[in-house]
């Protein structure tokens, strides 16, 4: 009885045995992906974030590799969360197609990837883009670029929260230098075969705090294939504008700010500085001029 008792006991164990082997290879994770629970468990929900700002702005048109001239550039990133913070970016095109090194403002993020935080938890480790240091010791990304003045999902991987956060980029084609864009991404006054004239034309200005703006329709004069425009500002408390890093000083000494700076193209946000003696220093401030070439009327 003794014996049949212990045979019992030992074909159990047995069995028991193989059970729990068979439970710890079906619970191997074999993915390949960094996610080794749920992968919505990898992915902040909204109440985790801050609320995201909106970068893709109305009146965009997205610009593809195609219509920007190899070289490299500084660009303007915007990013849809004060969480991920670009200090800097470097655009580098070539044939068409374009990749971007992002500087970050922190040290936060492990790894980022171009897609939505579902799409990277589900995703092979081998698609992540890791960070890399800098002479400086910031953190940089290496990420491609689909297009400029378009937004782009990017899902960032916190190191502390161990998750994924989503947000959106976009590459602001107009703080590239007016000759970065190709003749089809901008209408430019050869486009137009413009007679040597004056005419007028609608303007509009964006940048700065949102408060200035500029008179408009515009006089603009074309002489020997050169065009300028005549700026009026809603204030007289700018003494100079850049346009592609050229300088030209205010016109008058009363009344509003007014300058004579020549015209790069037509139909895009064209950027130009200015700087302003309003504050208790000078401050130079970034803008950009939109003259719409459907409205030229000669005079």
């Amino acid at each position: 009885m003794k014996k049949k008792f212990l045979s019992v006991m030992a074909a159990l164990t047995l069995v028991l045995s193989l059970l729990s082997g068979c439970g710890a290879d079906s619970s191997a994770d074999t993915s390949g992906s960094a996610d080794t629970g749920s992968a919505s468990s990898q992915v902040a929900s909204a109440s985790e974030m801050v609320k995201p700002e909106q970068v893709v702005e109305d009146d965009m048109e997205p610009v593809p590799g195609s219509d920007v001239k190899d070289g490299v550039y500084q660009v303007t990133v915007d990013s849809s969360s004060s969480m991920f913070n670009i200090t800097s970016c470097e655009l580098t095109v070539q044939n068409g197609n374009m990749t971007a090194v992002m500087t970050m403002g922190g040290t936060g993020y492990l790894y980022v990837f171009m897609g939505t935080g579902e799409e990277a938890a589900q995703a092979q480790q081998s698609s992540y883009i890791p960070f890399e240091e800098n002479e400086k010791g910031e953190h940089t990304f290496t990420v491609p670029v689909e297009a400029l003045d378009a937004g782009i999902d990017c899902a960032a991987f916190s190191k502390n929260k161990e998750k994924w956060y989503d947000r959106t980029l976009v590459f602001r084609a107009d703080s590239l230098p007016a000759d970065a864009l190709s003749n089809n991404a901008i209408t430019t006054p050869e486009s137009l075969n413009l007679e040597d004239g004056t005419y007028s034309i609608d303007v509009s200005l964006e940048g700065g705090s949102g408060r200035a703006s500029v008179e408009s329709p515009a006089t603009l004069t074309v002489a020997d294939g050169n065009v300028t425009a005549k700026i009026i500002w809603s204030s007289a408390n700018y003494d100079y504008m850049k346009v592609d890093g050229t300088q030209f000083n205010c016109l008058n000494t009363e009344g509003n700010s007014t300058f004579e700076i020549p015209v790069t193209g037509f139909d895009y946000k064209m950027p130009v500085s200015a700087d302003t003696t309003a504050m208790s220093t000078p401050h130079e401030i970034e803008y950009t001029l939109y003259f719409d070439s459907s409205t030229l009327q000669k005079k």
